[in-house]
């Protein structure tokens, strides 16, 4: 987290509402954020961040010369199958050779994914020369993992938009920057690669938040067959698949259930679910236009309840809705549960 020249580290944390704490005090990342007047994380888009962007001094500059305002979230990522290498032309401005993204087939890197509000990807956009130099995409290639174990699979990134910007080849193969530094890298030879190598989607206009994940978990009136299942419906593509979510579901008394995040399972708060491991049946559906299908959704849910993206066991992510009262004196609801559908 950084904010003002000065960086906070933000750990991993599955009972906190965002899934993620600040140090010092161990504040919950999104109720930091809304102190600070700013959007939580599903108001973010996250964008890989492969080069200097993730480097505090970067992001300094970028508020300083380009206007960059709030708090930069940049988490760290492993990829698998995706590396930095060195682009083939070197910058105007300072004579540097910058980085570029590449597929590599069986290479893991860490990196780090900036979870952007639109107003930073506008400043990411003019830094990075969107539609010159480099071009927004949505990357299918490799597997890009926080270090939670969330997977953002199709994360934005700014790949190379011309020749310039493709790969260098030195002896018909790409130099991965982690390989070759900076001084190193100005005096290689080479050629420009025909490709990146990507599985990519361009996007064209502003993104929004709420174009990733695609996938949605239902647990209560908007499972298959429940009372709420034709307001989603029509949205969802493929079949529903069962599954169930970390977390804890508790009887509102009225009709629809409450769902909170797992509840801790070892330290001074730990506590014990009654009826075995704190998992939610549910459903994961996806969604052909989750732009259009959330805001209804988020209608229908009201202020009760706040959208958030959530990890399944497998890593994928989801959104789902948390229940935002306290839960003091709810029951506990069993699996195999019937919603009251008076």
């Amino acid at each position: 987290m950084h904010l003002d020249g000065a960086g906070w580290p933000v750990t991993p944390d599955p009972g906190a509402d965002s899934g993620w704490r600040v140090a010092p005090d161990g504040e919950d990342l999104d109720e930091w954020l809304a102190r600070h007047g700013e959007p939580p994380l599903a108001g973010r888009m996250p964008v890989l961040a492969y080069g200097s962007n993730a480097n505090p001094a970067k992001v300094t500059w970028l508020r300083e010369e380009l206007g960059l305002t709030g708090p930069a979230v940049v988490l760290r990522a492993r990829c698998d199958g995706l590396a930095a290498v060195w682009a083939a032309g070197l910058r105007k401005t300072d004579g540097q050779r910058p980085a570029t993204l590449a597929a590599a087939p069986g290479v893991e890197e860490e990196h780090a994914v900036w979870f952007a509000t639109a107003e930073q990807l506008r400043v990411l956009d003019r830094c990075e020369g969107r539609g010159l130099r480099y071009r927004l995409v949505r990357v299918h290639t490799g597997r890009v993992t926080l270090f939670n174990g969330a997977v953002v699979d199709s994360v934005l990134a700014y790949t190379g938009a011309g020749t310039r910007r493709m790969p260098l080849l030195v002896n018909g193969r790409p130099v991965r920057c982690a390989d070759v530094d900076q001084r190193g890298a100005r005096r290689l030879g080479g050629r420009p690669a025909d490709g990146d190598g990507l599985d990519v989607t361009p996007v064209h206009g502003d993104p929004s938040p709420d174009d990733w994940p695609d996938r949605l978990f239902v647990y209560g009136t908007l499972r298959p067959g429940s009372t709420a299942w034709p307001l989603v419906a029509p949205f969802v593509v493929g079949d529903p698949e069962p599954a169930r979510l970390p977390g804890a579901l508790h009887d509102t008394g009225r009709g629809y259930p409450a769902l909170r995040p797992a509840p801790e399972t070892s330290g001074p708060n730990a506590s014990r679910h009654p009826f075995g491991q704190a998992a939610v049946p549910g459903h994961v559906l996806r969604l052909e236009r989750p732009e259009e299908a959330l805001p209804a959704l988020d209608e229908y849910e009201g202020d009760e309840y706040r959208r958030v993206r959530v990890a399944l066991p497998d890593g994928r992510m989801c959104w789902t809705y948390l229940w935002t009262a306290p839960v003091a004196g709810m029951p506990l609801l069993p699996d195999g549960w019937v919603e009251n559908r008076q």
